[in-house]
């Protein structure tokens, strides 16, 4: 485990004239900077036609000692780029520890 990333959680607000304002907040951890360790696989890349211009999306695997605050409504930062949850395993019976699928790039339809 070489990498740190950091888990986030969404916060939605709404501003003065009710529209939704989606804000994401560092979850704590046990470490001061809110980032934990972990090994971080990059599994395939693809840029595709959509929206009237080029998008992007790189899927990657994320290992991580077990957190038993992460859910898949999360995201986690990996070099300054926010990844997508989309699948979360855990690594054996004593939980110790958690495989994260992720996804970067396009999300819910719209490039970030």
């Amino acid at each position: 485990m070489r990498e740190r990333v950091t888990p986030q959680y969404k916060s939605v607000t709404r501003n003065s004239i009710g529209e939704e304002v989606v804000t994401w907040a560092d979850l704590v951890t046990s470490t001061s900077d809110h980032a934990i360790w972990a090994e971080v696989t990059p599994l395939r890349g693809r840029e595709f036609f959509a929206a009237n211009s080029e998008q992007y999306a790189c899927d990657v695997r994320i290992r991580i000692r077990y957190l038993a605050a992460l859910h898949r409504d999360h995201r986690l930062l990996w070099r300054g780029e926010p990844y997508d949850i989309t699948q979360i395993i855990d690594l054996g019976a004593m939980k110790n520890g958690m495989e994260i699928l992720a996804v970067a790039g396009i999300r819910n339809g719209i490039a970030p």
